[in-house]
Order: structure tokens, then C-alpha cells, then sequence
């Protein structure tokens, strides 16, 4: 009983411990002693600040380099649907789900953007995902679970 009760409790603690980098599902773990690349950290920076341009430069230049890193792609996709280009953001949002097909944060993000085109169904599809995916709700799962009831409540005519 004594075994049972303590494995409950490490369960329930492992959430609490992971690192505050995966917030948002933005970022998959970064092996340690990786050097911290300059242009993803821009770009970080520059998504904060709402710099789209200089994000995309950022980015950009991390994904020829490392054309596998699913972040990047990810991080892409999201500046150019801010910026308003929805096709490069789908694009970037596929590949970022192609490398990555669990990356938590492109499901989000792709599922707003369908939500954007009025397709409600892509949209839930990809919150199905992050349901299977997210052992308990995460935060991308609370996030376009409440932008597709928005969507939803208002006819339509709300856009995340």
C-alpha cells in the first residue's frame, strides 16, 4: 500500500518538476551542455516583443542550419500568422508536426490558425491530439480547448 500511495505521489509531482523551458509546449527539451544559439534566443525574444520581421530572420536562419529542429519550425509558423501569411504558417506548422508529430505547441498553434479559416473541424481534430497527448491538460490543450469554445460561442465570428 506504502508503494502504491508513493508512485501516486510521484505522478503527481513529476508535472510540477519539469522544467519551466517547456512552458507552453514551445520548446522541447535542450540536451545540457548544448551551447545556447544566439539566433533562437533572438527570436525568442523577438516573438515576446511582438517583432515578427526579426523573429523570422531569427528563426529562419536556425532552421537552415538545423533543418530537423521542429521548434524552430514551430516558432516559424507562429510568426507568420501574426504577421498574417496563414499559408507559411500552415506550412511551417506541418513541418514542425512532421518531425515532431507530438510537439504539443504546433498543435496548438495550427489548431487557432484553422480556427482563422473557419475549418472548426481541423481544429478540434488537433485538440483530439493534444487530449491523447497530455497525460493530464496541459496548457496548449487549456488553451485552444477555450479558443475553439470561443470560437464556437460566438458563431464563428471569434478569431483567436
Amino acid at each position: 500500500m506504502r508503494t502504491l500511495m508513493l508512485c501516486i505521489l510521484a505522478l503527481l509531482a513529476g508535472p510540477s518538476l519539469a522544467p519551466a523551458a517547456l512552458a507552453a509546449g514551445s520548446d522541447s527539451p535542450v540536451p545540457a551542455g548544448r551551447p545556447v544559439d544566439p539566433d533562437y534566443e533572438g527570436g525568442k525574444k523577438a516573438i515576446e516583443s511582438r517583432n515578427w520581421k526579426v523573429a523570422l530572420d531569427s528563426f529562419n536562419r536556425v532552421a537552415s542550419r538545423e533543418p530537423d529542429n521542429a521548434d524552430a519550425q514551430n516558432y516559424l509558423g507562429y510568426a507568420w500568422r501574426k504577421s498574417g501569411n496563414l499559408d507559411l504558417a500552415f506550412k511551417h506548422y506541418n513541418e514542425a508536426l512532421r518531425l515532431e508529430p507530438s510537439h504539443k505547441g504546433a498543435h496548438e498553434y495550427i489548431g487557432e490558425a484553422y480556427l482563422m479559416v473557419n475549418n472548426l473541424a481541423k481544429a478540434e481534430e488537433h485538440l483530439a491530439r493534444l487530449d491523447k497527448i497530455c497525460f493530464f491538460p496541459c496548457e496548449e490543450f487549456r488553451d485552444l480547448k477555450k479558443a475553439v469554445e470561443t470560437y464556437k460561442s460566438s458563431g464563428g465570428k471569434a478569431r483567436p
